[in-house]
Order: C-alpha cells, then sequence, then structure tokens
C-alpha cells in the first residue's frame, strides 16, 4: 500500500498541473485568435489577426518587446559584472568589516520593489531630487537631468534602479561560489609564478561558470517578467520609452482587448521558451574544458 503512494502523488500533482497551468494557458493561446474584449460577449475568429497586430513595424507591443530585451540584457551584464567585483573584492584575503559591506550590498535585495520605486521616484526628481542636488552642489549642475521623462534616459534610468537593487542578491550567491573553490589551486597557481589576473582567467572564472549560469538563468527570469519597478517609476512613460511586455499586457487588460493581451502574452511565452532552452543548453556544459 505504501508503494502506492509516490503513484497516487504524481498523479495528483499532474492533475493539479494540468487544471492549473495547462488548461489556462491552452485557453489563452485559443483566445489569442479570436476579438475577445470588454465591448462585446460576442467572441469571433480573427485568426492571426491579433498577431500582426502586435507585430506590426513601430506598434506598442514592439516597443514593449524591444525594451524588455534590452532591459533584460543590460541588467544581466551590469547586475553580473558588478556583482563579480564586489564578490571578489569581499573574499580577497582578509578583510575588516567585510561581512558588513556584504550586508549593506545586501540590504536592498530585501526592499519591497514598490518602496524602491517610490524612494527613486523622488530622489530622481528633476527640480528637488537628491541626485540632481548633489550634481548641482558639486558643480556638475549640467548634468542635471529629467532622469524618469526623457525619451533616452528613462530606460536607463529604471535599469539603474533595478541593478542596484538586486546586485547585492547576485553577489551573495557569487561569493559563496568562490568560497566554494579549493584555495589548494590558489596556491599551486602562486608558486609556478601565476598573477592574480591569470589566476581569476584559469580558476575563478572556469569554476565559477556553473554559478554564474545558475544567477544568469534567475536575472533572466526576473528581467523578463519586469512590471512593479516600470509601473511605479514610470508607468511606461515618457510615451511608451519604457513599456515592458508586462506593462502592455496590463493595459490591454485594463482597456478589455482580451485577445490582443492573450495573443502577445503567447508571443512572449514562445521568446521565453526560446531563451530558456538556450540557457539550459549553456548550463548542460562541461564545467571545464
Amino acid at each position: 500500500m505504501r508503494k502506492a503512494y509516490p503513484t497516487w502523488f504524481a498523479g495528483g500533482a499532474l492533475i493539479l498541473y494540468g487544471i492549473l497551468v495547462l488548461l489556462p494557458s491552452l485557453l489563452g493561446l485559443g483566445y489569442s485568435f479570436t476579438d475577445w474584449s470588454s465591448y462585446s460577449s460576442d467572441i469571433h475568429w480573427v485568426g492571426l489577426a491579433n498577431f500582426k497586430t502586435i507585430l506590426a513595424p513601430n506598434s506598442i507591443y514592439v516597443s514593449a518587446i524591444k525594451n524588455t530585451v534590452i532591459f533584460t540584457i543590460a541588467t544581466i551584464i551590469l547586475k553580473t559584472v558588478i556583482a563579480l567585483a564586489l564578490a571578489l573584492l569581499l573574499t580577497s584575503g582578509v578583510r575588516r568589516l567585510a561581512y558588513l559591506y556584504r550586508a549593506l550590498i545586501y540590504l536592498p535585495a530585501l526592499l519591497p520593489m514598490v518602496a524602491v520605486g517610490i524612494i527613486f521616484k523622488s530622489i530622481f526628481d528633476p527640480d528637488a531630487g537628491l541626485l540632481n542636488s548633489m550634481l548641482r552642489l558639486v558643480g556638475l549642475g549640467g548634468l542635471a537631468q529629467h532622469w524618469l521623462t526623457n525619451l533616452s534616459l528613462a530606460l536607463w534610468s529604471v535599469i539603474g534602479v533595478d541593478t542596484w537593487k538586486g546586485v547585492g542578491y547576485i553577489m551573495v550567491i557569487l561569493i559563496a561560489g568562490i568560497l566554494a573553490i579549493p584555495r589548494e589551486y590558489y596556491e599551486s597557481a602562486s608558486l609556478d609564478g601565476a598573477s592574480s589576473w591569470q589566476a581569476f582567467i584559469h580558476i575563478t572564472l572556469p569554476l565559477l561558470r556553473p554559478v554564474l549560469a545558475v544567477t544568469t538563468v534567475l536575472n533572466l527570469l526576473y528581467a523578463l517578467r519586469v512590471f512593479d519597478i516600470v509601473y511605479v517609476l514610470t508607468n511606461g512613460g515618457p510615451g511608451y520609452a519604457t513599456e515592458t511586455v508586462y506593462t502592455t499586457i496590463f493595459n490591454a487588460f485594463s482597456l478589455g482587448q482580451w485577445g490582443v493581451a492573450t495573443a502577445l502574452s503567447t508571443v512572449f511565452l514562445i521568446i521565453m521558451i526560446a531563451l530558456g532552452y538556450v540557457a539550459i543548453r549553456v548550463m548542460s556544459r562541461p564545467e571545464v574544458a
């Protein structure tokens, strides 16, 4: 009787997965080919019309996908590079107050994203904000900007805030990976006359690659679904300069354009599956060549 428990558990899990995940996904896929909206109780099959609307050149939807890709690539690179530099700095030899520095850098990761957005919205205020005030105080008033309303700066301001909040989380993971590397490797390299840079290139990076793969996947999954920080800071503006896929889906559902919203979700699901496949392939490679 006890041997049947795993089978029952697996069967129940599959049924729940089908009801809670697969069924809504299939229904959404079906609705993406219709004119489902709040404006009419009738639903008609429209084929690929919604997808043509989404993928039309210069449409808000293409702009949202482009912004999401830029946000994803930029935050992954910035968080990884900065976190790796901090992790190396805080694990190189015995550093006084190293644990305090780690805690302080990690602290922003514990703050709610909505609270972070509200704080930085005040900091970025063009007239009374802390950032522009500090620039004017040190004689760099010419660098003061409308950080959240400038078409060319708004998205990068959001990227900067998200990087500030998330870099500590990635740093902690990388520190754990670095500390797991046997010290004997570095001692042997030092005896052979290897410099710190050579040890980093030939020891740290190869052995840290699995951890970097994990942090990259975590960053990827978060960045592709970014919504809250954009919604609080800019609400997708100015214009559509900071619109992401999830803010666009939210707005489309709010406006009652349910068919278009589900079609956009379907397109983005395909993109996420493709990127996830690439990430899995990268993670499945041997750790050291």
